[in-house]
């Protein structure tokens, strides 16, 4: 068969102007979001943990040419962005390093429940909120990560605000929002997720003296994040969640690294 080709254009050009166009443009790079905060003299901890501490090494000049600088450092699992293990709460679940890390690196969504918590500082998130979501957005997907906007970083890192208290080993004044024991049931075993994070100090909320939402998480093997940060800046859906402790050996929580991927 022959084939014919316009007047005056060369074949190969033809075949180059095909490839040209059948072979996608570059793609722009994602968009990175961190959404951990730093740790330091200011970082948040639980009333009765032991609070992040820096020790100087050696920072200055060696004498021997060169510029040297080493730290020390000390602090509690369970304070600033960090990860709480199922084991946290639960006997026989998951340490920090039995982790899977499909369960640390997923697509995410975010659920903004930060009006109703202005108006209450210790919100029970409930598992309406997540059938709210799901009506304008679809269904949570199995293997999501679900992160929830309480806009209580908005208080960091003044605990009196934060945590409802600034005085050492006070939990008995702790208010701020966090999952009911419903809608942890409905993501950990209806929804089947991935994984869990909020911007507040626990996955329960200040006044909890059982924490039935740790448990229910804890023992469907479900990781948790708190006191993450910059929830605001994500989209509700469309991104993807590198959430990557630190590998503590038996570990019952670890301070975390959290990065939210957007686009393109």
């Amino acid at each position: 068969m022959t084939h014919k080709f316009p007047i005056g254009l060369h074949p190969m050009a033809v075949l180059l102007g095909f490839l040209l166009t059948a072979v996608p443009q570059a793609a722009a790079d994602p968009v990175h979001i961190d959404l951990t905060h730093a740790f330091d003299e200011t970082t948040i901890y639980w009333p009765t943990s032991k609070s992040f501490h820096l020790d100087e090494v050696h920072k200055g000049p060696t004498g021997k040419g060169y510029w040297y600088e080493s730290n020390d450092i000390s602090a509690s699992e369970h304070g600033g962005t960090h990860l709480d293990a199922p084991a946290h709460f639960f006997k026989d679940r998951w340490h920090v390093d039995d982790i899977p890390l499909n369960r640390l690196i997923a697509p995410g969504i975010v659920v903004d429940v930060s009006e109703k918590a202005a108006k209450n500082p210790s919100y029970l998130i409930s598992r309406q909120d997540f059938l709210d979501w799901e009506k304008t957005h679809g269904r949570i997907v199995a293997g999501n990560i679900v992160l929830v906007r309480t806009g209580w970083e908005d208080r960091w890192p003044d605990k009196k605000q934060y945590l409802g208290t600034d005085q050492p080993g006070d939990v008995a004044h702790l208010s701020f929002p966090g999952f009911s024991e419903e809608a942890a049931k409905f993501l950990a075993h209806d929804r089947k997720v991935a994984a869990v994070g909020l911007d507040t100090p626990s996955l329960d909320h200040g006044p909890s003296k059982d924490f039935l939402a740790h448990r229910v998480f804890g023992e469907a093997n479900v990781p948790g994040f708190e006191n993450v940060c910059r929830l605001g800046s994500l989209p509700p859906s469309g991104f993807r969640v590198i959430a990557l402790p630190m590998k503590i050996g038996r570990g019952s929580g670890a301070p975390l690294r959290i990065v939210a991927e957007v686009g393109p």
